[in-house]
């Protein structure tokens, strides 16, 4: 009789176990702060990668000499327009909530914080600036980055040396300081800090193809005017369907744009203040998926895949960054003297800027997807949730995302004597053009990757030209397609009731 009490005790405990477990693992399945698109903190995301990838380690007698760096700005406050767009909803949601309470109508469900709420960023007149949390990011990335390459960051600092440029963007460049403060930190003789001051260049906004190559592209700036609209239509089922399952749950006579800015504040919340259960709590973890869907797409159109002039105009940019690699290979096979050469050309500026450079190496393609883009062919849109796709805005490019280009020198090799390793927000990445691998011969990564690009020219890409030939438009032809997926599923209704155009 002992023995078979024990033995339910036994029992039990395990079942406890198991039941905490279950409980434990169901909570962290879904985390909104990693579903915020390009709105997303790169501490969420930095070291997420793809499980199906194992990276090959560097060959023993391999070593760094060269790096090139392509990052975004680091979390920054809503621009201008987004907090006027977040005080005309505080001023719509007081209007409706007056509106169903002279209607008597069931407001138990309205969370209460939604009662006299204020936009946080309500009468600032400025915004779009790098926030304490952007400056800290990017500041320890520098610290990062020096500590990963050791052999590269030794020499006493030299503008010519280690150039860090920007686009003329103050949140860019701010970006810059602050990674250069991290990345020099204990270096000089300023300040408890020991920090010291350092170079940092920017060219005009009217004339940086490398950095701002979408502002200076006037064939592109006409095929984005072209396209918003439609993106705004393949986005309206979804917000639709949300508004209304939002109406039928808080009892609220909400319209498709306050759906869309409540996901702004929602964005905006859940990565810059940490709030996760106010707006974010709005909606269900498959809209909340439904409407990072909607903001990838749009990222997928207007600045990724979706046209092959989204990321051929930034050829300028690559280019730059193969010639850094060739003076390098250059300066090593002449064996010249430490510090009189470049050791590291760092670069700082937007979303805009770091996802056109990510298409251009292949990154973030599915199957066969890269023979496709270098025969400029018209891709699939990302699958819909609950389907995987490998296109994410919180991956691609969050806050902060970048992609390093490592130049390495391996003389014992008989194939070849310098490599490329790319790090994508700081973890290796398979290159399609290099079967797969994230160490790819120089040679290899130039003809495969590098050519198919190079062979155009920024000038004749970006030149309007006056002609009666229309262009065919490369997102019509999957727009029937797109909106079947768009109806083939209906967003489920939530029975769980928790309380409570700008450069990126």
């Amino acid at each position: 009789m002992e023995k078979k009490t024990k033995n339910n005790k036994t029992v039990f405990v395990c079942v406890l176990i198991s039941l905490s477990v279950f409980i434990s693992n169901a909570e962290e399945v879904f985390d909104v702060s990693k579903h915020l698109s390009t709105v997303t903190r790169y501490g969420v995301v930095k070291d997420v990668a793809d499980n199906s990838f194992v990276s090959s380690n560097v060959p023993e007698g391999c070593s760094p000499i060269h790096l090139n760096l392509v990052a975004r700005h680091g979390t920054r406050s809503p621009t201008k327009k987004r907090m006027r767009e977040l005080d005309r909803l505080a001023d719509h949601l007081e209007v409706l909530l007056r509106d169903a309470e002279e209607r008597n109508l069931p407001l138990q469900e309205v969370p209460s914080w939604l009662r006299g709420w204020k936009s946080p960023w309500k009468d600032k007149v400025k915004g779009g600036e790098l926030i304490s949390r952007g400056e800290q990011e990017v500041y320890d990335f520098g610290i990062r980055t020096r500590e990963k390459f050791p052999d590269l960051f030794g020499e006493d600092y030299h503008p010519d040396v280690y150039p860090i440029r920007t686009s003329q963007v103050p949140r860019a460049s701010a970006s810059a300081v602050a990674f250069g403060m991290g990345l020099f930190s204990g270096r000089g003789s300023l300040g408890p800090g020991r920090h010291r001051a350092f170079a940092v260049t920017s060219e005009s906004r009217a004339s940086d193809i490398v950095l701002r190559f979408h502002d200076c592209c006037q064939n592109y700036k006409a095929f984005r005017k072209s396209q918003e609209p439609f993106v705004d239509k393949l986005k309206q089922p979804i917000l639709d369907e949300i508004t209304s399952a939002l109406v039928r749950r808080y009892k609220l006579n909400l319209t498709r744009q306050d759906t869309s800015s409540l996901w702004l504040l929602c964005k905006q919340e859940a990565s810059l203040l940490d709030i996760t259960d106010q707006a974010c709590g709005l909606f269900s973890p498959f809209e909340v998926e439904m409407l990072e869907w909607t903001d990838d797409l749009e990222l997928f159109i207007l600045k990724g895949y979706g046209n092959s002039l989204n990321y051929r105009m930034g050829m300028p940019l690559l280019e730059d960054v193969v010639r850094s690699m060739e003076q390098a290979i250059q300066a090593k096979e002449e064996r010249l003297a430490p510090g009189s050469y470049e050791k590291a050309r760092l670069r700082f500026a937007h979303a805009e800027t770091v996802v056109p450079f990510s298409c251009l190496l292949g990154l973030f393609l599915e199957g066969s997807e890269f023979h496709q883009i270098q025969r400029e062919e018209t891709l699939q849109f990302p699958p819909k949730p609950p389907q995987r796709r490998n296109w994410r805005g919180s991956i691609v490019a969050p806050f902060a995302g970048n992609n390093m280009l490592v130049l390495h020198s391996c003389p014992a090799n008989a194939s070849s004597k310098y490599f490329v390793q790319v790090l994508h927000n700081e973890q290796p990445i398979p290159l399609p053009g290099c079967d797969g691998s994230d160490f790819c011969p120089f040679e290899v990564f130039k003809e495969t990757i590098g050519a198919p690009h190079l062979k155009h020219d920024f000038t004749t890409l970006c030149t309007v030209k006056t002609t009666d030939k229309q262009e065919p438009n490369p997102a019509t032809s999957m727009f029937s397609q797109l909106i079947r997926w768009l109806f083939s599923s209906s967003l489920p209704e939530r029975d769980d009731k928790r309380s409570g155009k700008d450069d990126l």
